[in-house]
């Protein structure tokens, strides 16, 4: 599976750590930045991130920020995404399982490094089924009706 993956300078030692745990996953992983430590704008990154997934580029995504909140609410702006933030690892895979998101949310500055890699697993080791269709297809009206 190809993964965007993408942070800002509070989530930029966590995103490199999960960056190379995803690689030994068997997955291919695009960084989106930041590249460095020095201060970056978390919506930037989101929206870069996000971007890949709408044309097609990525499967799926991983964005970091120091709570995980910002880069969620800028990638949920996007049409068509749908980014969830999850702390833990049920509710990382739920991400996927119920709601079909392209896009799972950490907090650099909530989680550390183990939890992270646990969630990721758990996020990309299931794949959508379908189960929760009618909702899905209910928050996807409600995009429709909205943009």
């Amino acid at each position: 599976m190809k993964i965007a993956i993408g942070a800002d300078h509070n989530g930029y030692d966590l995103k490199e750590a999960v960056k190379t745990h995803i690689e030994t996953l068997g997955h291919e992983v695009e960084d989106f930045g930041c590249y460095h430590c020095a201060e970056t704008d978390y919506p930037d990154v989101a929206a870069k991130v996000g971007k890949s997934i709408q044309q097609g580029d990525n499967e799926r995504g991983i964005l970091i920020c120091g709570t995980g909140i910002g880069v969620a609410i800028t990638a949920n702006k996007l049409k068509g995404i749908r980014a969830a933030l999850a702390h833990d690892y049920y509710s990382a895979e739920r991400a996927q399982l119920s709601n079909n998101a392209q896009i799972l949310t950490m907090g650099a500055q909530i989680i550390g490094i183990e939890v992270a890699k646990k969630n990721v697993e758990a996020y990309l080791n299931v794949s959508w089924e379908g189960g929760s269709q009618r909702k899905v297809d209910k928050i996807v009206k409600v995009e429709q009706d909205e943009f």
